[in-house]
């Protein structure tokens, strides 16, 4: 158990604050560079460490399963991760959907929609660190970053 005390504890802290702030960037759609990555890897570490920390402390964990107050807590986040498996059928927000789709198309239909000539788009692209070719999706110009996707709409579609 000793050996499990040295580094499960870390283990947890240190996921949650990577797990948490990637979160929240996730979020907010501010997200760059490897944040999606670290967090899904994050989650992992965080799974390890947890799984640990419980194991090492289950005779006190067990007194929580007593109160009614967190037997409640942990009753609905059980029932909030059965609901995250039901499918949703309206395919989701307006904007959702129309993000998926820009970032399905190719940078040429995207250009076409924000009303200007293909030469002028890719030219403003490149100057805003965007070099491509018309047939690129979107989704493989940004890596599926929704931040840098949003610059794109920005660049194209702002005056």
């Amino acid at each position: 158990m000793s050996s499990l005390r040295s580094w499960a504890t870390p283990l947890t802290v240190g996921s949650f604050l990577i797990m948490g702030a990637t979160g929240v960037l996730m979020f907010f759609h501010i997200e760059t560079g490897l944040n999606g990555f670290i967090h899904e890897w994050a989650g992992w570490a965080m799974v390890a460490g947890v799984g640990a920390h419980l194991a090492m402390n289950w005779r006190a964990f067990k007194i929580y399963f007593k109160r009614p107050l967190a037997k409640g807590i942990m009753g609905v986040s059980a029932v909030v991760l059965l609901a995250s498996f039901v499918p949703v059928s309206s395919g989701g927000s307006p904007v959702q959907v129309v993000m998926q789709a820009i970032g399905q198309a190719d940078v040429e239909t995207v250009i076409a929609l924000s009303g200007q000539e293909l030469e002028t788009g890719l030219a403003r692209l490149a100057d805003a660190g965007f070099s491509t070719q018309a047939d690129t999706r979107v989704q493989e110009l940004t890596g599926g970053d929704r931040g840098q996707q949003m610059q794109i709409i920005e660049v194209l579609f702002s005056e």
